[in-house]
C-alpha cells in the first residue's frame, strides 16, 4: 500500500496540496514544518496503529477514542510506557494534520486516563546509555593511535564530542567553515539542532584543555592538517587504503567509535553509544560542581529537567551520606 492509502498525511498533506490559496513556495516550506528524523519516527508509529487498526476491521482516520484505548492497551503487553506515549503522539499527531485537531480522540479524557493507568502500572523510568565521564577519556586516550589517520580522526572526534556536548547527529554535520579558532580555542557554529528546530543557529566554545593529551582543539587541528581538510565535511569515513571518502561520517559510526574506544579502556562496549559523549560531560561537569545553568548553556538544553538528572547522577556518590559515615 502507498502512505496515502494508509492515512499518513503528515507526509503527504491533502488540505495543504489541494489548497489552491496556498503558493508553491508555501506549500514548500509548510512541509518542512516537523524534521525529517520526526516525521520518520511518526510514520513508523502510525504504521503500527494503522496495521492493528486493518487487522481489527476498526477505522482509523479518525480514530474512535475506545480503539485508541484498545490499542494502547495491548501495545503496553510488550512496550515501555515510554513507547505508548510516543505512539499516541505521532496517533494525535497525524490526526492534528488531517483536520481534527478540535476533535482530536487522543485528547479524550477516556484516553488519557488509559495513558495514566499504563504509566502507573509500568512505570516511566528512562535506562539511557552510560555516560563517558572525564576520568574515562584520560583512560581512553592511550589507546588512539595518532600515527595512524584513523586513530587521529577518532580522537578528535570523540574529545570535540565530549568537550562541546554534541548529540552525534550535530557532530557528523559539522563543516570546516563552521570551525573558528582563536587563542583561546574553537567556537564551533550548530547550524540545526534537535533543541534548534528553527534553525537560528548556536555557537559552542571549547576552550584548550591544559592537559594537551585530552585537549579537543590540539586534537581538532591535528586531524584537520594530517587530513588536509579545508572544506567540507569535518569527520569523514575512510576507505580500506585509509584514504579519505568526500562524505560525512554517518551518526551510527559515532556510536561505534565510541564502543571501540571504551572497549579498549576495558569498559563493557555495549553500555556505551554515541550519546555517552553528551551525557558524559553532563554528569562529568556535575561532578565537579558546574553550575545547572553554566552546564545547559554548553550543552544547549532548553529545559532543565533533563539537566537535573544529570547532575543528580553525577551527585550520587558526592552527595551520599555513606561517604560522610565513612
Amino acid at each position: 500500500m502507498s502512505h496515502a492509502a494508509k492515512d499518513f498525511v503528515l507526509r503527504e498533506n491533502k488540505f495543504i496540496e489541494e489548497n489552491d490559496k496556498l503558493t508553491e513556495k508555501s506549500k514548500k516550506r509548510l512541509k518542512k514544518s516537523k524534521a525529517d528524523n520526526t516525521l520518520k519516527a511518526y510514520e513508523a508509529d502510525w504504521l503500527d496503529f494503522y496495521e492493528w487498526c486493518y487487522h481489527a476491521g476498526l477505522k482509523v482516520l479518525p480514530a474512535e477514542p475506545e480503539t485508541i484505548v484498545n490499542y494502547i492497551n495491548d501495545l503496553a503487553d510488550n512496550a515501555k510506557a515510554n513507547t505508548v506515549s510516543r505512539r499516541l503522539s505521532a496517533i494525535s499527531e497525524n490526526h492534528k494534520a488531517a483536520g481534527f485537531e478540535e476533535n482530536n480522540p487522543c485528547r479524550r479524557g477516556l484516553v488519557r486516563n488509559a495513558l495514566d493507568a499504563i504509566k502507573r502500572e509500568k512505570g516511566t523510568i528512562q535506562r539511557g546509555k552510560a555516560p563517558l565521564l572525564l576520568e574515562d577519556l584520560q583512560d581512553i586516550t592511550p589507546h588512539f593511535d595518532i600515527l595512524d589517520i584513523a586513530g587521529i580522526r577518532d580522537k578528535a572526534l570523540v574529545l570535540t564530542g565530549f568537550m562541546g556536548a554534541f548529540r552525534r547527529s550535530e557532530l557528523v554535520k559539522i563543516d570546516v567553515e563552521d570551525l573558528t579558532f582563536t587563542r583561546d580555542g574553537v567556537i564551533i557554529l550548530v547550524h540545526h539542532s534537535k533543541g534548534d528546530q528553527e534553525g537560528q543557529g548556536e555557537y559552542v566554545a571549547i576552550p584548550y584543555n591544559p592537559d594537551s593529551t585530552v585537549c579537543a582543539v590540539v586534537a581538532l587541528k591535528h586531524w584537520m592538517n594530517a587530513a588536509k581538510l579545508t572544506a567540507g565535511p569535518l569527520f569523514r569515513p575512510l576507505n580500506k587504503y585509509k584514504q579519505l571518502r568526500p562524505r560525512r561520517l554517518t551518526d551510527k559510526s559515532v556510536a561505534l567509535i565510541v564502543k571501540k574506544y571504551a572497549a579498549l579502556a576495558g569498559r563493557n562496549a555495549a553500555d556505551f553509544a554515541g550519546h555517552s559523549l553528551r551525557r558524559g560531560f553532563a554528569t562529568s561537569a556535575a561532578q565537579h560542581d558546574v553550575d545547572e545553568r553554566t552546564i545547559m548553556h554548553q550543552t544547549r538544553h532548553k529545559s532543565e529537567k533533563m539537566v537535573r538528572r544529570y547532575i543528580e547522577q553525577g551527585n550520587l556518590f558526592k552527595n551520599n551520606a555513606l561517604n560522610k559515615m565513612f
